[in-house]
């Protein structure tokens, strides 16, 4: 019975905590390229995302219905940290001067977002 209990107490916090994903689906401009989006993606995750401890890739589907978008796959440690990243991003972006600002006018160059979910993964 008590290894029971210990193997519950051990596994609680293994379900208690969640991966938050952060998934966009983005639409390329005329003009740009995979190429160049993903170059985007990749200053995004070196020069903001670290310091915030969120971390993008970004999906071409192969099979989908919707093969003319692209998926920007955002992945943070949980929801709250998701949370403090957003907060600062928005909070970051009045400033038209910020790393934050300057990276989302390149994401806007290049392309328009069509849709946004959230989910936990376990």
């Amino acid at each position: 019975m008590k290894s029971i209990l210990l193997s519950i107490l051990i596994l609680v916090p293994l379900w208690a905590s969640a991966d938050h994903l952060d998934v966009i689906e983005v639409k390329l401009k005329d003009g740009c390229t995979l190429e160049k989006y993903v170059a985007i993606a990749t200053d995004f995750n070196e020069q903001w995302g670290k310091k915030y401890g969120y971390h993008a890739e970004v999906a071409s589907p192969v099979q989908n219905e919707k093969l003319v978008s692209i998926f920007w796959l955002g992945r943070t440690a949980n929801t709250e940290a998701f949370g403090k990243a957003w907060d600062a991003w928005r909070n970051e972006n009045m400033d038209a001067k910020s790393l934050a600002s300057k990276l989302q006018a390149r994401f806007d160059e290049c392309s328009d977002n069509e849709a946004r979910s959230g989910f936990d993964l376990y």
